[in-house]
C-alpha cells in the first residue's frame, strides 16, 4: 500500500496528519502507527517514511494544530492595530472558527489530549508562552484577555464534546467579551 497515484510527498504527510488526528479523536493517543496508515492509504513504511517513530508522529500533529490556530488568528487580526484587535481575534477563531474546517472545534480537545504526552508537553508550554506574550502587546489588561481567553477556550471545548448551548450561545458569549475588551479600551 505504497503512496497514492499522483499524491505528493506534501500531501501525503498531510494525510497521515489528517488521519492521526481522527483516528486519536476517535481511540485516544494509544491508537496505532498501522490503524493511522490504514486510515491515511499508506503503508506502515510510508508513514515511517515521513514520520520516524509515533512520538515524531504525534509531535508533527500537535505543532501542526498549534500553528493553524495562531495562523487563523493573525489572519483574523491582519491590518488591524487598534487595542484588543488580537485579543478579538482569537475570540472569533477560537468561537467561530473557519466553518469549510468541521473539526476545528475539536482541534484543543485533541491538543489537550496530545499535550499530556512528555514530548508535547514543552511544545504546549512554548505555544502558551508565545499567546502569553502576544495578548499581553495586544493594549488590554492581563485580566481581560486572561478571560476572554479562558472563556473561549472552555467554550470552545465544551461545544466539541457536544455541549447543548449551540451557536446561540457562542454568539452571547461573544457579544460578552466584546463588551468586555470594549470596556477596556475606556
Amino acid at each position: 500500500m505504497g503512496r497514492k497515484l499522483g499524491r505528493s510527498a506534501e500531501d501525503t504527510r498531510r494525510a497521515i496528519l489528517e488521519a492521526a488526528a481522527q483516528e486519536i479523536r476517535e481511540t485516544g493517543v494509544q491508537a496505532s502507527i498501522d490503524q493511522i496508515a490504514q486510515r491515511a492509504g499508506v503503508s506502515k513504511g510510508g508513514l515511517k517514511y515521513h514520520f520516524a517513530s509515533k512520538n515524531d508522529l504525534l509531535r508533527a500533529l500537535a505543532e501542526n494544530l498549534l500553528e493553524g490556530f495562531r495562523a487563523a488568528v493573525v489572519e483574523r487580526a491582519a491590518g488591524n492595530t487598534a487595542t484588543g484587535s488580537f485579543t478579538r481575534a482569537y475570540v472569533s477563531a477560537r468561537l467561530f472558527p473557519d466553518p469549510e474546517d468541521v473539526l476545528a472545534r475539536q482541534d484543543l480537545v485533541l491538543i489537550a489530549m496530545l499535550s499530556t504526552l512528555p514530548n508535547i508537553e514543552e511544545l504546549a508550554h512554548e505555544d502558551a508562552v508565545w499567546w502569553d506574550e502576544a495578548l499581553a502587546n495586544d493594549g488590554l489588561p492581563p485580566s481581560v484577555y486572561e478571560v476572554a481567553m479562558a472563556a473561549a477556550d472552555g467554550a470552545a471545548c465544551a461545544s466539541a464534546l457536544g455541549s447543548n448551548g449551540g451557536e446561540d450561545a457562542l454568539r452571547r458569549l461573544s457579544k460578552h467579551l466584546e463588551t468586555l475588551i470594549d470596556a477596556a479600551q475606556h
